[in-house]
Order: structure tokens, then C-alpha cells, then sequence
């Protein structure tokens, strides 16, 4: 049984939910937001809603788990939920911050003081979950010192039908709790621009104009691996967020900066924080060639790269009798290093070489 305590942690203060939340509660739960990434809450979500939420949660409390409201200044700014702890001393944690309290770390505070106080309770294992799609949820874990331990394929059904992808976390007692800042910050703005070319997440939206790209003849005759399906590749988009926020990887539309129209994709990738180096790749769509937007496109996004994190080698790959991108990457400062041969498997059968480039920090 959890102790029913108030935990404060710097100037929030947490305790049990209270009749006095009920406004509050309805109104950040009526939240789109919070809808969509909570599809088990009714919808639309009214005041009795809330009031059997604040029941519940001292029957939770009851029953052995824990039931948060955060506070700031004594008003309503989100909720933390503990299931209570299995036999082997393992427990749960979800969370939600009121819409109005967003984008001040009030989530990642509360789940960190949360969580070392179920240790000091006894709990050995504290687990968490989140949507590959929900950014916010994710740096919060991230943040708050759990570790990332395996995905979940369409573990959650949303409210539209669709099935989603979870994220599993986990923190014991004792774990280091990692620096707040991330590897590959995101883009101030969301947006990177020169003025003709423009760099913005891929997005779902996206999938049906990279399936085409990557179908072109052209840029499938330099592309590894079979060809993916469009379900594939919507399912790659909402993993957009995911992979950036965690370091693995950014990945962008490249889009033409007057019309928004998508010009293709760029990507950063293969990311190795013990060497300081990561790769870039990239494809354009037929209409867009030939009028520099991918020199461009790769320019910005290493001049980014420098200037934003600590990386401090740039390299790409090319198939020998690609011109067109060892112009792009010669243009856009790379320098051709040597050759990897045979590294590459072919659709029709044979290897091709690989030709190694790469772009330094300015010193």
C-alpha cells in the first residue's frame, strides 16, 4: 500500500485529486490534445466525467495505487496516475498536463518526483508507455530519466480505429538521470528556410508524395533494400517525431518555399554520439531536379547540424555513376574521401561500391 501523501517538488505541489479540480479537470480533458492521445476518455468529456474521475482515483488510492493532482499556485494543472505495484514491486505511470500548463516542464518535474518517491516507498521498477506518436509524452520520459526499452506494434487502438505503435519505458532506483537537453535539438520555429527551399518534419500527409519519389525509376535505381509499400511509409512518417526526439534520427520534407509543394526528402541519420558523426541521404522528386534545391536543402540542414549540436563529422555515400549527387554534396562542401567497394547489394544481383564523403566543423 502507497503512502497517501502531498509530494512538492520545486513550485509544484502534488496531491490526491480534490472535488475543487472538477472544472479544471473537465476542461482539460475536453482538450483535442488530450482526446487524442487518451482515446479512453469519454468524448465529449463533461463535469460527471470528472467528478467519477475524482472517485476513482480515491478508490485507486484504496486499492493500492497512487492518483496525482499537480498543482502550481493551487489551481489544477495536470494529473499522474500509479497502478499499484505487482508482486515483484513493479508499477506503472501515466501522466497529462492541462493544455493552459503546457510547455513549461510542469509533466517531466511531477513524473520525476513521482517517481522517486514510489522508490523510497519500496517500488523497485517504475514502467511507462507512450505513443510513437506523441512528441510531447516522449521527450517527457526521456527527460524525467526512464530508459527506452522496446516498442510495442500496435499496442493502443485510437478513437478513429486505427491502431498505434507504444514506446516502453523503464527506471530502477539509482539510474542516472540523463542531461535535459537532447542531442538533436528541434528546429526553432519548426522550420528550416533559405527562402526557396524549406526543411519540415515528414509528416503523414507526406506518405503519398514520398511513395511516388521513391518509386520514380531514377531514384529507386540508387535506393537499398526492397521497395516499401504506402503503408509502410505512412507508418515510417509517424515515426518522424519519435526517432528525432530520441537521437536517432531527423527526418525532413523538402519542400519549395513559395508554393509548400514537396520537393523531396533529406535525412539525417545513422547518429553516433561516441564519434560525433552522422549521415545525411537524400532523394527529389522529377520536377525539382536540376534547379538546386536539394544543394541547397543539404546545406542548411549541415549548417544546422554544426551550429546546433555537437557533431562534428558529416558524411554521405554514393553509387559510383550517381553524378547529380556528388555534385550536391561537392557543392555543398563535402569532400570525396575514399571507396567502399562492393558494400551496396543490388535489386538485380551484384554489389556496387560505395563512394565515401564527408563535411568536417568548421574549425
Amino acid at each position: 500500500m502507497l503512502a497517501r501523501e502531498v509530494i512538492s517538488t520545486g513550485p509544484l505541489v502534488l496531491r490526491p485529486p480534490a472535488d475543487s479540480d472538477v472544472e479544471a479537470i473537465t476542461r482539460a480533458c475536453e482538450d483535442p490534445v488530450t482526446a487524442r492521445f487518451l482515446p479512453l476518455l469519454p468524448s465529449p468529456y463533461r463535469p460527471a466525467d470528472a467528478r467519477a474521475y475524482v472517485e476513482r482515483a480515491r478508490a485507486k488510492w484504496e486499492g493500492g495505487g497512487a492518483v496525482f493532482a499537480i498543482t502550481q499556485d493551487g489551481q489544477y494543472a495536470g494529473s499522474v496516475g500509479v497502478r499499484p505495484p505487482d508482486r515483484w514491486g513493479v508499477t506503472e505511470i501515466g501522466y497529462l498536463v492541462a493544455p493552459w500548463e503546457r510547455g513549461k516542464g510542469v509533466a517531466t518535474a511531477a513524473v520525476r518526483a513521482v517517481t522517486d518517491w514510489l522508490f523510497d516507498q519500496g517500488v523497485r521498477r517504475v514502467e511507462l508507455q507512450a505513443e510513437v506518436e506523441n512528441v510531447a509524452s516522449l521527450r517527457v520520459a526521456y527527460k524525467a530519466g526512464f530508459r527506452e526499452e522496446g516498442r510495442r506494434r500496435e499496442a493502443r487502438r485510437l478513437r478513429d480505429g486505427r491502431s498505434a505503435d507504444v514506446v516502453t519505458f523503464g527506471r530502477l532506483p539509482g539510474e542516472a538521470v540523463p542531461p535535459p537537453e537532447p542531442y538533436l535539438p528541434f528546429f526553432e520555429g519548426g522550420q528550416l528556410s533559405d527562402g526557396v527551399v524549406r526543411l519540415t518534419p515528414i509528416a503523414p500527409g507526406d506518405a503519398g508524395d514520398f511513395h511516388r519519389m521513391m518509386a520514380d525509376p531514377v531514384v529507386a535505381a540508387y535506393a537499398v533494400g526492397p521497395a516499401a509499400s504506402l503503408a509502410d511509409d505512412e507508418r515510417r512518417c509517424r515515426y518522424t517525431g519519435y526517432w528525432w526526439v530520441s537521437g536517432q534520427r531527423i527526418e525532413l520534407a523538402v519542400r519549395d518555399a513559395a508554393s509548400g509543394a514537396f520537393a523531396g526528402h533529406l535525412q539525417l541519420a545513422q547518429v553516433l554520439p561516441a564519434l560525433g558523426q552522422a549521415m545525411v541521404g537524400y532523394s527529389l522528386v522529377a520536377e525539382f531536379r536540376g534547379r538546386g534545391f536539394m544543394t541547397r536543402a543539404v546545406r542548411l540542414l549541415v549548417d544546422w547540424a554544426f551550429a546546433n549540436t555537437a557533431l562534428h563529422r558529416i558524411v554521405a555515400g554514393t553509387d559510383p555513376g550517381n553524378v547529380a549527387s556528388h555534385r550536391v554534396l561537392e557543392r555543398s562542401g563535402f569532400t570525396r574521401e575514399g571507396v567502399h567497394r562492393e558494400l551496396f547489394p543490388k535489386a538485380g544481383g551484384g554489389r556496387a561500391d560505395d563512394l565515401g564523403w564527408a563535411r568536417l566543423r568548421p574549425s
